[in-house]
């Protein structure tokens, strides 16, 4: 990959100041310098976080989340997204909506560019800089996972030391040529950067409105999320634990207004990725068939989904910034509960994850009814109950792809204008954006270094 083909000069950088802590990641430029101080530095940063990519939502149009309908779909929508909701990967519109790249590597460029250049920042304390530093490995991290979950076969469903991964980027060169590393190569890097991470962050928890940046407990919330992916049953059940104890909190589904997924909520721990409007807008049809996976008493069916008719529903859970989430703590009760329950620890999946969650989101009828009904379960069965409580607790925050991906991987099919569309496994791997592989070709080589 040549970063020159991808990334324009860097040396010259916006300096960003927060214009007010009401307003979350809005920011405005004061002008251009060559960042030295920790405050442009930490604007360099901001600048980031703001255009870091809202992949993980658009994946929400490759499951089964959502219906497309032409009679209720906007042109402009059908013309972004079609092609994508029915996998129509081969020779697509050429208006259709992809996801990105060159912003990830642009993010991994400044993350570089802020830990190749530490000892340079001027008017900051050792902390500042500390922080500034663990939050670039952090941003490293997460931008080649999501790469690697997008662009590569699923680690869980191929042989990761001899599957081409993605170009990893570890200096902040604009003149690199790179060539995919292997898939394993580039979770040991990630699962690397978290560790160094760990050693810089200060901040245990960011307030509301600052939230969108990595803070301690992140590191460990994505370490639990890419062992999980790698299915490290051991290692994430370790890694979720740790969230747990630095950061339980659950939003009580049977009396907060607050819906989970929200920057405000006392779940959240990173709220970087949001929908974006347009976005929103075409993911705003739920499938009646995805709703009905939700069973009588569960607060999310009504305080998620409103009922439009009798046939179709409104999603609840985005169209505008509040809703802001890439890390919250139910996330670590079913990575816990998941892994608890594969190792073969199933009252503890039961008692200590699974059923504090179910507190928060039944009302006690149907939480009585719930734990009746998986406590009586085999563990096979124990397990894809709560692969389908991650569908009903993570629904439309781009966690159901990746699940899919990492687990059955099943067959799909949907139908559109009398044609039928199929997902099969090999459609699980998204295939390298054209402009990556015209610029390099080399891209699709891979290393095993």
């Amino acid at each position: 990959m040549k970063l020159r083909n991808i990334i324009p000069s860097l040396l010259l950088v916006a300096v960003f100041t927060l214009t007010s802590c009401n307003d979350f990641l809005d920011v405005t430029p004061t002008g251009k310098v060559i960042a030295k101080t920790g405050e442009e530095y930490r604007a360099l940063l901001t600048y980031e976080y703001k255009y870091f990519p809202k992949d993980r939502y658009m994946t929400v149009l490759r499951t089964d989340e959502l219906l497309m309908d032409k009679r209720k779909s906007s042109s402009t929508d059908l013309d972004a997204y079609l092609d994508l909701w029915r996998w129509k990967d081969e020779n697509p519109s050429p208006t259709t909506s992809y996801f990105s790249w060159r912003n990830y590597y642009h993010t991994i460029y400044i993350a570089n560019y802020v830990i190749e250049h530490r000892g340079e920042i001027s008017n900051a304390t050792r902390d500042e800089v500390n922080q500034l530093v663990g939050e670039s490995y952090m941003l490293r991290a997460y931008a080649h996972f999501l790469l690697v979950n997008l662009y590569a076969e699923p680690y869980t469903h191929c042989q990761p030391a001899i599957t081409r991964g993605v170009p990893m980027q570890l200096t902040a060169d604009v003149n690199a040529v790179l060539g995919s590393s292997s898939v394993e190569a580039i979770y040991q890097q990630v699962l690397a950067d978290i560790d160094e991470a760990e050693k810089y962050l200060t901040i245990e928890t960011w307030k509301a409105g600052e939230n969108y940046r990595f803070n301690k407990i992140s590191a460990q919330a994505l370490r639990a999320r890419t062992y999980l992916y790698m299915g490290e049953w051991q290692q994430a059940l370790d890694a979720a634990k740790a969230v747990i104890e630095a950061h339980g909190d659950l939003e009580d589904m049977n009396t907060s207004t607050t819906l989970p997924n929200s920057y405000k909520s006392v779940e959240s721990i990173v709220a970087l990725e949001k929908f974006s409007s347009n976005l929103f807008t075409v993911i705003n049809m739920p499938d009646p068939a995805f709703v009905n996976i939700y069973r009588t008493g569960d607060q999310r069916r009504t305080k998620f989904y409103k009922r439009v008719t009798s046939s179709t529903y409104s999603l609840q859970k985005g169209g505008d910034d509040v809703y802001s989430c890439s890390f919250r703590s139910a996330e670590a009760y079913l990575t816990a509960a998941e892994c608890a329950a594969r190792l073969g620890q199933t009252t503890e999946a039961i008692d200590t994850y699974l059923t504090p969650l179910l507190q928060k989101r039944l009302n006690a009828s149907a939480l009585q009814a719930e734990l009746e009904l998986i406590t009586s379960m085999t563990q096979d069965d124990l397990i894809a109950e709560i692969l389908d409580e991650r569908a009903r607790e993570l629904a439309f925050e781009g966690h159901r792809w990746y699940d899919l991906r990492r687990t059955t991987q099943p067959t799909l099919t949907r139908t559109y204008d009398d044609e039928t569309f199929t997902l099969t496994p090999e459609k699980y791997t998204m295939r390298f954006p054209t402009e990556a592989v015209e610029a390099n070709p080399q891209i699709e080589r891979w290393e095993t270094k």
